[in-house]
């Protein structure tokens, strides 16, 4: 009983902490977001997304994410990048990997915008666990350790959500310290 409680409490203090700051420019990568411009133009911006951009870029997916939206997107760093395995990345950037690309970073996507307050609710009427369906057909799983707002993969693969709700025209974005794997 503690801990559910415990938990309510701690679910309800996060949401309430991140719409306090629902419209405001948030800083990521040494560099300000700001919410009247879409997902592609913060991104660019940002000196941790480089790897990201690119990817984005060789994936064909600009027009898409500068899109209408809304999208919720959860993006990797570039440390994230750093931490798959050695010539991963420039093996993904080859032209003959496109839809491979495509189908890994559309799992990042999710359909409307998702507020960390929005993730937070579903997590606690999911009784701890928020199963939420990426733009690549696959499953992402939200949950909490303590405060930390986390992102399962379908293999079981965790990424932290180090910076909530970076709000753009077309969406949100919250950014994540590992890259997520599909399945397929």
């Amino acid at each position: 009983m503690k801990t559910r409680k415990f938990l309510a409490v701690a679910i309800l203090a996060l949401g309430f902490a991140f719409t306090s700051n629902a419209q405001k420019s948030v800083m990521v990568g040494g560099a300000a977001m700001y919410p009247n411009k879409n997902i592609i133009e913060n991104a660019v911006n940002s000196k941790d997304h480089t790897t990201l951009v690119a990817a984005v870029k060789a994936a064909d997916l600009v027009a898409t994410l500068e899109g209408k939206g809304p999208f919720t997107v959860f993006a990797p760093t570039n440390e994230a990048f750093n931490k798959l395995p050695k010539g991963t990345v420039e093996t993904l950037l080859k032209p003959e990997n496109k839809k491979m690309l495509q189908n890994i970073l559309t799992y990042h996507v999710v359909s409307g915008k998702w507020n960390a307050s929005d993730i937070a609710k579903a997590i606690k009427d999911g009784k701890g666990k928020a199963t939420i369906k990426a733009v690549n057909g696959g499953t992402l799983t939200a949950w909490m350790k303590g405060k930390d707002l986390y992102i399962s993969d379908e293999s079981g693969n965790k990424a932290k959500v180090t910076i909530a709700d970076v709000n753009q025209s077309n969406g949100v974005i919250h950014v994540v310290d590992a890259v997520l794997l599909p399945k397929k």
